[in-house]
């Protein structure tokens, strides 16, 4: 099923910024784990733990972020023809700013299901970096954090196939841009405070959507990216390719995650696939199998790997050699990646049902289900003791909110 084209990921790895914050959809420490020690309710609704909720302008599916004291999103409004990036007060929900990044030149083809602002906003602490899709191209974008836009770059022509969503993803002065189209895509280094184009890579001309995961493996720190049948690593501030295999499949969404050793990727178009690559350059296939993680990006923890699949079962794995230790039905059509604080998993459905399990290689324990919405698309943040979803409401017409949850 390749309707998964829509498209959520971005990372972060920086020391600068504090635990309190969520800077991007994989978190403060760009692979889906939140700083341990929350204290985090397994069960809410509009009327139990439900701390604040705010109507969101628009439609998207990025993800939220949180920094400061503001909760930061991606969204857009067909009726205005604008993409914009809207800030919310942390504590309260009331909205605070509103920046128009793009204003005309929608695209209007795609998937039925895809959005115009499926890319996530991401911060290094003093700025936000967010990725559209506008007039044929992809263009980068930095703002303030009072919405003041620095700087705006047109990274490359994008043919649209299902849709576009890829995320910036930043390391130290660069922020990376990735976008893979079947007329040829880039992977692209920016200089974060100049949105000059430090080096630019040639992709195959094939379409895909994941955004690049920065990873610590093999003694080296690599800007790791899937689909267009291929797995490749570059150095993310030179944009030297470090390693290139054959592999994953052609259409693909979830960013990267390792265990130091091996890096950990899914595929699901034109077949079902999760991988692990040993991350050293040698091209050698740790272990593969059937599994459809096509769009929900993985988590790593001591020496496993935990997953959610499309349709919607959890799995565990040892990382070394892919064993499966468990696999558990949670819910149904996920879009969003599941995110670690300690040893509970927390992911939301397409339905808006944000699912809780105590996830250890042991055993799966489901420990709530909580419906906020119908309809959801992104990754819940994890920071400072809350919870920030965004989901729809689609009757009688179609609502998106933000939501914060919070014992």
């Amino acid at each position: 099923m390749n309707t998964h084209a829509l498209l959520f990921a971005s990372i972060i790895v920086t020391s600068s910024l504090p635990a309190a914050d969520w800077p991007a959809w994989r978190g403060p420490t760009g692979d889906g784990h939140a700083a341990p020690g929350q204290k985090l309710p397994v069960k809410w609704s509009e009327s139990e733990n439900l701390v604040w909720k705010a109507a969101v302008r628009g439609r998207g599916h990025g993800s939220p972020i949180v920094i400061g004291d503001q909760v930061l999103l991606a969204t857009a409004d067909v009726e205005t023809e604008e993409q914009l990036v809207l800030s919310f007060d942390r504590a309260t929900g009331k909205a605070r700013w509103e920046a128009i990044v793009h204003r005309g030149n929608l695209n209007t083809k795609g998937h039925k299901i895809s959005s115009q602002a499926s890319s996530d906003v991401v911060s290094d602490g003093e700025r936000l970096y967010v990725n559209f899709l506008n007039n044929g191209a992809v263009f980068a974008t930095a703002l303030d954090l009072k919405g003041k836009q620095l700087w705006q770059r047109r990274v490359c022509d994008f043919q649209v196939h299902q849709g576009f969503g890829s995320s910036p993803v930043i390391y130290q002065n660069i922020v990376l841009v990735s976008a893979d189209h079947r007329g040829g895509g880039k992977m692209t280094g920016l200089n974060k405070l100049t949105g000059e184009i430090v080096w630019q890579q040639d992709r195959p001309p094939v379409a895909n959507y994941a955004s690049p995961g920065i990873v610590t493996a093999a003694g080296k720190v690599q800007a790791v990216l899937a689909g267009c049948n291929k797995v490749e690593s570059f150095d993310p501030l030179t944009g030297k390719k470090l390693w290139s295999i054959d592999g994953s499949t052609e259409e693909t969404v979830v960013t990267a995650v390792t265990d130091g050793s091996r890096v950990f990727l899914g595929g699901g178009y034109p077949k079902r696939h999760t991988m692990a690559v040993e991350a050293d350059g040698s091209g050698k296939i740790a272990w593969e199998n059937v599994t459809q993680t096509y769009v929900p990006s993985m988590l790593v923890k001591n020496g496993h790997v935990f997953a959610v699949g499309d349709a919607g079962r959890a799995t565990c794995w040892k990382s070394a050699t892919g064993e499966e230790l468990w696999n558990e039905k949670v819910d149904r059509e996920f879009y969003g990646s599941p995110v670690m604080a300690d040893t509970r998993i927390y992911v939301t459905s397409k339905a808006g049902v944000t699912s809780v399990f105590d996830a250890t290689p042991e055993k799966f324990t489901l420990l709530g289900q909580n419906a906020l919405g119908d309809e959801s698309f992104s990754t819940p943040a994890i920071c400072d003791n809350r919870i920030y979803l965004r989901s729809a409401k689609t009757s009688p017409s179609r609502q998106e909110f933000l939501w914060c949850v919070g014992e």
